[in-house]
């Protein structure tokens, strides 16, 4: 190797390692503003430290901004990392995961989205999850949206108004190849801000299945993402606009034919970002 090529290597070196280190600082950084923003919230009475809204849209940016050699998958990965145990650093949690479909696919999306300093608590059903966050001061829970017919109606148990609710669907920047594709939904007991209400989730009890509800849900812009028996009816999960009026989607169900129907709003979630079509810029 000639000479210049050498002193040209051992530059870049110099380089990588001044970045790296300037990668660090600005962690160290970060970590004394999460300190002084601590200590702003313990003077105004506390507040959760989860804000979805804010999450899925620093995401939805990252995806967007990204160019260069890295994959998108690994910068998703640190920034899902560092956001998750800053917000563990702010107030301790842990994320309770629904693996009785299986155990790879949802500790792959648990470690993805919340890394390996937040605890990840198995449990063998969806409502075992719920169940786990309703009795916990601040712990998440996270669950396959298909869970199969044995998960059960298991939105019913998110009707009553101090129930854990639906904060999040993940991933939040959706392509086909993602290391953590599985689609779940992330719950919460109520939070009082920092909400997404992109789209609205509503658990609709009703009569009987009729051939026309799919259609009349998407008349509304929305979808059936759940159906299951529930006593002598039917109780179905629906994902509609945030912008409609309150039980939008038991209105457009009961036009469509339905009988005693009762929509209860369950939570909500930012809107699905579709990443399939990104292609990273070189730098």
């Amino acid at each position: 190797m000639s000479e210049p090529a050498a002193d040209s290597l051992a530059q870049l070196r110099v380089d990588i390692d001044r970045i790296d280190a300037s990668m660090h600082a600005l962690l160290i950084e970060r970590g004394r503003i999460i300190d002084r923003l601590i200590a702003i919230k313990a003077r105004q009475g506390g507040g959760s430290a989860f804000r979805p809204a804010r999450e899925a849209a620093m995401m939805k940016a990252l995806a967007e901004r990204h160019e260069g050699l890295l994959p998108l998958d690994t910068v998703e990965s640190i920034w899902r990392v560092i956001i998750a145990t800053f917000t563990y650093v702010q107030a301790p949690y842990s994320v309770h995961v629904d693996v009785s479909s299986g155990d790879a696919a949802m500790r792959d999306s648990a470690r993805f989205h919340f890394g390996f300093t937040v605890p990840c608590v198995p449990h063998m059903s969806a409502t075992g999850v719920i169940g786990a966050v309703e009795g916990a001061a601040g712990d998440l829970g996270m669950f396959a949206l298909d869970g199969g017919a044995a998960a059960g109606a298991w939105w019913m148990r998110l009707t009553e108004p101090a129930a854990p609710k639906i904060i999040a669907r993940l991933p939040f920047v959706e392509r086909p190849d993602h290391p953590a594709g599985l689609p779940v939904f992330v719950v919460a007991k109520p939070l009082a801000d920092g909400g997404a209400r992109d789209v609205v989730l509503e658990a609709v009890t009703l009569d009987r299945w009729r051939g026309e509800y799919p259609q009349a849900i998407a008349a509304v812009g929305g979808e059936i993402i759940g159906n299951a028996a529930d006593g002598m009816g039917l109780s179905l999960l629906i994902a509609r606009p945030g912008q409609l009026s309150e039980g939008a989607g038991g209105a457009a169900l009961a036009a469509a034919g339905a009988s005693d129907v009762r929509s209860v709003e369950i939570g909500s979630h930012a809107a699905r970002f579709d990443g399939s079509n990104l292609r990273p810029r070189r730098a």
